[in-house]
């Protein structure tokens, strides 16, 4: 009996080195030095942001702490630990392709020009592009915007957006660049710009997280696009992305995964207790029935 138990053993050990040799470079990576690094964002509400006690939290980084716990059974090693690195727009890509982060757990949109530089997993959000202006400004819509400046996040994919916009309705744009969604907030509020340009549910945030939400409108607009949000990582790494797609899957096919959105977008959430009241809209109702990383734009 000892005989056999110590044989099964040796094969067990076996099998799993030969599962784990072929690994791709992430979970070799992680394997080795046994530190997942992640990305988290400082003020992407409820994505990644930082709470009561400035430490991260929220809904990507909850899907993230789902792969990190599968990572420890998948590569044997239930010591890994997280390292959590802050990114912004203009660094999130670069700090992936360098290697600096594993992976991004942020509100990042997958797009065709994005894929060409990293990859997605499946859709863990969908969003569409929105304004936000002041209530005082007299603002309606869009076209209320004709030879104002407005503003972008450094990064984001709405500043190509914006252009497309500005050159479509003929509103003759002046589109100024900030930092952070903080200071993209803090030039809009401070009359700097008439309005910012970003995706609905990061507006939402910041809106409902500002000291005078009544002070803040959405102007109305519809463009009918629908951008498709995932955790992001290494380009050509198959292995990863398939780890990181069947979590997610799993978690949706489950109901997990509407738990984990329901916790972030429609109840009160840290540090202020605030509700975004964003139900799942239909377009990722759909993702979640039927997981895909399929982008249109």
């Amino acid at each position: 009996m000892a005989k056999m138990f110590a044989l099964l053993s040796a094969i067990a050990i076996t099998a799993t080195a030969i599962s784990t040799a072929h690994a791709g470079p992430t979970l070799d990576n992680i394997r080795s030095k046994k530190v997942i690094t992640i990305g988290y964002r400082e003020a992407s509400i409820p994505f990644s942001y930082l709470g009561a006690d400035q430490k991260p939290v929220g809904f990507s980084l909850d899907l993230c702490a789902h792969v990190v716990d599968r990572l420890k059974v998948d590569l044997g090693t239930p010591d890994i630990q997280t390292k959590l690195t802050p990114v912004n727009s203009s660094n999130r890509i670069p700090l992936i392709q360098n290697g600096t982060i594993d992976i991004e757990c942020g509100g990042t949109a997958s797009s065709k020009q994005r894929l060409e530089q990293v990859s997605f997993s499946v859709a863990t959000f969908a969003s569409q592009t929105a304004w936000l202006a002041k209530a005082s400004s007299g603002l309606k819509t869009p076209k209320d915007l004709k030879g104002k400046t407005v503003v972008v996040t450094q990064g984001s994919d709405a500043l190509g957006i914006a252009k497309g916009i500005s050159q479509q309705d003929d509103l003759n744009l002046t589109i100024a660049q900030a930092k952070d969604h903080a200071e993209s907030l803090l030039l809009l509020t401070t009359g700097r710009v008439a309005a910012w340009v970003e995706a609905d549910i990061l507006l939402a945030g910041m809106k409902a997280d500002y000291a005078k939400p009544a002070d803040l409108i959405f102007l109305n607009a519809d463009y009918g696009t629908i951008y498709y949000y995932g955790l992001m990582f290494s380009k050509d790494d198959p292995d990863f992305k398939k780890l990181v797609d069947d979590v997610l899957s799993k978690l949706m096919a489950s109901g997990e995964f509407t738990k984990i959105y329901d916790k972030w977008f429609v109840a009160a959430i840290p540090p202020k207790n605030i509700n975004l009241n964003f139900p799942m809209t239909d377009a990722l109702k759909e993702r979640v029935a039927h997981p895909s990383d399929v982008v249109n734009y």
